[in-house]
């Protein structure tokens, strides 16, 4: 399966009011004849209080509400089913998009420990799809379909913070947290939209949603270039880099992208961010049995991030893989992945070991997408 970086456009949705800049909010309530106020009251519905019907909105002339809703606010999300585990506190939806693709999002609760504050997670998706090809993964088996819209993405936000508003997450309140951009697709792939999503996020209210930047995590494989426009921007963002193996030969194989961009490039494109965000970048590295979870590799791993620096830039966040049905790929043996642990502490490498959830309910990425598929619930 070819890798695809460059997305072609099909099925788009229609614009919603979330895609519109704030210039572009003040002109669109005044083709529809409404005072300028009229748009920061909209937006303060959408972004401070998660509402997207209009028709709903006593505070607006009833005459205007269809109008609004008809001009722009579209059904960008249908919700096909949605799974939960681990007590109800994992919540894995699956949705249908225009054009009727299937996406991915999972809202994690995790409660107060002794070092950290309880915490509400939001894994959302960027695109229908993946266009990078990796063998291990379900999203990346399927192809890719199309990019998402900065709508369809931050509509996964607005439906989370609802589900957490009516109290469907046990133990959860207020809103979520921390957002990462680790469900279906690679966000540098839809870089245009995964900006306009973080500016919209970061914006304070009532034309975004007031969230810190240090609370989003962008992923990707590798497209170095956009690594690059994304230091640029000087977002301090966290910044994930899904490695999986710190060699060429074995990166060549598991992520195709890596045959365009090698680790050396992407490591010094990761540090490069790390220097300038002053943010550490988090390595993630999926183990998988036999293939990537030796010690000696872990070695080469350390090497890789000591030799840019003994600062700390880089912390490896190790993954038991989600292995998906049928797959060659499977989890490492817990000796394997303890030694490969011991291997990076030995080199003074921060690391942990994720906290894998939604195992039950076919956690890993896509996986639920593709049963959608199978059962004729989406295109």
């Amino acid at each position: 399966m070819p890798v695809v970086v460059n997305t072609p456009s099909r099925a788009k949705p229609p614009r919603h009011w979330i895609d519109l800049s704030v210039e572009e909010r003040a002109q669109a309530v005044k083709d529809l004849s409404l005072p300028a106020f009229r748009a920061r009251q909209i937006s303060a519905h959408v972004f401070e209080r998660w509402e997207v019907d209009p028709t709903q909105w006593t505070d607006l002339p009833k005459a205007a509400r269809q109008e609004i809703a008809d001009a722009w606010f579209p059904a960008l999300l249908t919700e096909v089913s949605r799974q939960s585990c681990d007590r109800g506190t994992t919540v894995k939806t699956l949705w249908r998009l225009h054009g009727g693709a299937l996406v991915e999002s999972v809202l994690m609760y995790y409660p107060a420990t002794r070092h950290s504050a309880a915490r509400t997670t939001l894994c959302l998706s960027s695109q229908a799809g993946c266009g990078m090809a990796c063998p291990f993964c379900a999203t990346g088996q399927g192809g890719i379909q199309r990019n998402m819209s900065t709508a369809e993405i931050v509509s996964q936000v607005l439906a989370a913070n609802r589900l957490i508003a009516a109290g469907e997450i046990p133990g959860a309140s207020g809103r979520v947290h921390n957002i990462v951009f680790m469900g279906m697709g690679e966000p540098m792939a839809n870089y245009r939209s995964v900006l306009t999503v973080i500016r919209t996020l970061t914006a304070d209210g009532p034309d975004g949603m007031g969230m810190s930047a240090r609370a989003l995590t962008v992923s990707t494989v590798g497209l170095v270039p956009r690594i690059k426009a994304l230091t640029e921007e000087r977002i301090p963002v966290t910044l994930a880099v899904s490695l999986h193996a710190p060699d060429d030969e074995l990166r060549d194989e598991l992520i195709p992208v890596n045959r365009r961009w090698k680790v050396d490039e992407l490591l010094d494109a990761a540090w490069h961010y790390a220097e300038k965000s002053k943010r550490r970048v988090s390595i993630e590295y999926a183990l998988m049995k036999d293939i990537n979870d030796q010690a000696d590799r872990a070695a080469v791993l350390a090497r890789q991030i000591r030799r840019r620096g003994d600062w700390t830039w880089a912390h490896v966040n190790l993954i038991p893989l989600n292995p998906t049905p049928g797959s060659r790929w499977t989890a490492s043996r817990r000796e394997d992945q303890d030694a490969f642990v011991e291997t990076l502490e030995r080199w003074k490498i921060p690391v942990t070991v994720r906290d894998t959830r939604g195992s039950e309910i076919d956690g890993a990425c896509g996986q639920l997408a593709a049963v959608g598929r199978s059962e004729g619930l989406g295109s």
